[in-house]
């Protein structure tokens, strides 16, 4: 047998792109059960349909969703958006976020890793964390909370990623604005918006495709008069 060239064994489509890693990291737990696991369903097949009809995000984003319920589990590793089939996620278990994110933040720098190996450029990748609750897997000052803020605090600092959170319903937005680095308030979602919160992710995520590396963007203001999101005091 022959030497496998790096591109076949790190499965990258249109390595000659810069890529964006995005990770969703969403809540599955029993409370999300009915209209919210309804409407996060939906809300994935919006954001796969909008960037779909993206020629640069099919070429430069890279999505993985992991889910945390019954247990943390990875339902869609990272996949370029043209073969990206949005899972259909069900709800029951409890809440463990800790893990999830911990999760999330290893799958990031190892695609990254990936990237580097093929000599694929990237964007700083996204992790973008949605939950109706607080964890049950970790409290402040255990250990699992003190990885949990190193990692995405430190993540943010060193430029590793872009971490957002965002609270529906009853979510603990004191925890989540712990676990969110300085600087970036997270954010609740307003009634009935989820369909608009996922076509400002498709947007958003476009406009980096769009960009150069480096380059800063401005994004869409989610809290605006017309924006799907509210900072809660």
């Amino acid at each position: 047998m022959g030497l496998e060239k790096l591109e076949d064994i790190v499965d990258i489509p249109y390595p000659q792109h810069p890529h964006c890693a995005t990770v969703l990291v969403l809540d599955t737990s029993a409370s999300m059960s009915g209209n919210k696991i309804a409407e996060l369903n939906e809300g994935l097949r919006i954001l796969t349909d909008e960037l779909k009809e993206d020629d640069l995000a099919v070429k430069r984003i890279d999505l993985a969703v992991i889910t945390f319920g019954k247990g943390v589990e990875l339902v869609r590793p990272f996949t370029g958006i043209s073969a990206f089939d949005p899972p259909e996620l069900s709800a029951g278990g409890y809440t463990p976020m800790g893990q999830a994110i911990l999760e999330a933040v290893r799958l990031v720098e190892e695609r990254k890793a990936e990237y580097r190996t093929i000599g694929t450029d990237y964007y700083r990748p996204w992790i973008f964390l949605i939950t109706d609750g607080q964890p049950t897997d970790m409290r402040k000052g255990d250990e699992i909370w003190e990885k949990v803020i190193e990692a995405v605090h430190g993540g943010e600092k060193d430029h590793k990623f872009l971490f957002w959170a965002l609270g529906v319903d009853q979510a603990n937005m004191t925890v989540l604005r712990e676990i969110s680095p300085p600087g970036r308030t997270p954010l609740m979602l307003k009634e009935a918006k989820w369909a608009e919160m996922f076509l400002w992710l498709s947007k958003s995520l476009s406009q980096i495709s769009d960009s150069r590396i480096g380059e800063q963007i401005s994004l869409e203001n989610p809290v605006g008069p017309e924006g799907w999101g509210v900072i809660q005091l």
